[in-house]
Parts: structure tokens; C-alpha cells; sequence
């Protein structure tokens, strides 16, 4: 194996977790995102000779993963469609029994707003970090986040049925 590919290898191997959970909160589903992690490691080792920045590889990699998944949802085949042999009876691995619901709630805003609270509450990025993966500017993010937390803030505190007919 040569110099590039075992540094590849070993870029893999220590980022591959952290990848498949950016990839699944983007998705929302274990098979989307090992397909988009892989399709965005599949990029990167095709440039990986020309990454000249090798503390930048993460936010290429992130890029190109938001990049594609993007793309994928642009494509009308592909909205909410996911086979499986099976129907899984299992809650999601990857979040906690409190983060659950939340991320339910996640899920159903626009996919924009939902790229822009993944990369910004979920892998912690900057503003600036941010615009730079999604290729817009900062006031772009900061208008997407807000408007998705607002969101997720008037769904939080709608009454539920019970309340309602309590009064």
C-alpha cells in the first residue's frame, strides 16, 4: 500500500463514527448514510493526493457529504422511499431516549433548515464553518437555524389534545 492510501486508511479508520453520525442526522436513515458517507469517502480518496490542508479534511469531507446529500434530495425518486428486508422494532441506536423526540421533530422541518441545525447544534459548527460546507453565506445560516428553531419552539409548545380539552 503506498504512503497516500495508508494515510487514507488511517483517516478512515479514526473518523468513521464521527462521519456515519453526521451522515445519519443529515439522512435520518442508517442505510442512507453509510451510502452517502461511503460516496463521500469514494470523493475524497480521489483528491486525497491534492488536499494540500490535511486539518481542513474533515470539513471537506462534511462538505461533500452535505453536497450530496443535498443532490439526493433534489432527486424526486429518492424522497422518503427506503427499503428494508426488514421493518426494524428497534428505537434508533445512534440518539438517546430524550434526543429522540427531538430529532423527530428535526426531521420534519425543511431539509435546508434541518442541514443548517445539524451542522450548527449537532456537530457544533461555527456560523462561518457552516456557510462554508452548505456554500452560503453566514447570514444564510443564520436565517435558516433561526427560522428552524422557531419552528421546532412553536411545535414544543403547542398544547397537546389533552390540554386543549382540559379548558
Amino acid at each position: 500500500m503506498t504512503d497516500a492510501a495508508e494515510d487514507f486508511h488511517a483517516y478512515v479508520y479514526a473518523r468513521y463514527r464521527a462521519l456515519m453520525r453526521t451522515a445519519f442526522l443529515l439522512t435520518g436513515d442508517h442505510h442512507a448514510a453509510e451510502d452517502l458517507v461511503q460516496t463521500a469517502l469514494a470523493k475524497a480518496f480521489l483528491a486525497w493526493a491534492r488536499i494540500e490542508r490535511r486539518e481542513a479534511i474533515d470539513s471537506y469531507i462534511r462538505k461533500t457529504m452535505v453536497n450530496e446529500h443535498t443532490s439526493w434530495w433534489r432527486r424526486a425518486w429518492r424522497r422518503r422511499e427506503v427499503t428494508r428486508e426488514q421493518v426494524p422494532d428497534q428505537p434508533l441506536d445512534d440518539l438517546g431516549e430524550r434526543d429522540r423526540d427531538l430529532w423527530d421533530l428535526v426531521e420534519r422541518l425543511p431539509a435546508k433548515q434541518r442541514v443548517a441545525v445539524v451542522l450548527r447544534y449537532y456537530e457544533d459548527l461555527t456560523e462561518a464553518e457552516t456557510a462554508a460546507a452548505l456554500g452560503v453565506s453566514v447570514s444564510a445560516v443564520k436565517s435558516r437555524t433561526s427560522r428552524a428553531i422557531a419552528e421546532l419552539r412553536s411545535v414544543l409548545t403547542e398544547p397537546t389534545s389533552v390540554e386543549r380539552n382540559a379548558r
